[in-house]
């Protein structure tokens, strides 16, 4: 069953980091107020997919890595606590504090000063995640190893 969940809940998660990230920069750029507004609330009730999302692939990463910790599988292992604590630390405080701000209509410097850490803590975020795809694609050999045409 984790072979099932651990990669779905995988795309979940990235697909999820990258659908708050890309609308907040869409919106912030190109967006009105009440649109930006939109997304700032909007981003709170997707954790609710994101942080459920994020625990099964921690848990059933743990699972299938079955104690091994060496090589790619115990670089993968070293990202998530990078993932876990940027989320908790920034991103989660960062979302509910700039919903609460965008919903007063407060588009000051502390919120744009936030926005920009929320975008870099969530681009950090992105990457790992990304490379902890690409690693386990190298894993299950969906993916070949750099230099190797298989």
């Amino acid at each position: 069953m984790t072979k099932i969940i651990h990669p779905f809940a995988g795309v979940v998660a990235l697909l999820t980091i990258a659908t708050f990230w890309l609308t907040t920069l869409g919106t912030e750029l190109f967006g009105s107020p009440m649109q930006i507004t939109a997304v700032k609330t909007a981003i709170p009730w997707g954790m609710l997919l994101l942080i459920p999302a994020m625990a099964a692939v921690g848990g059933t990463g743990f699972t299938r890595a079955g104690g091994r910790r060496g090589g790619v599988l115990g670089t993968k292992a070293r990202r998530m606590p990078i993932i876990a604590v940027n989320a908790v630390l920034v991103l989660i405080p960062a979302a509910l504090y700039l919903a609460s701000k965008a919903r007063a209509g407060e588009f000051d410097t502390a919120f744009y000063a936030v926005q920009a850490l929320e975008l870099t803590a969530g681009s950090v975020n992105l990457a790992l995640l990304g490379m902890s795809m690409r690693d386990g694609l190298r894993i299950t050999g969906r993916l070949s190893k750099r230099g190797n045409p298989s």
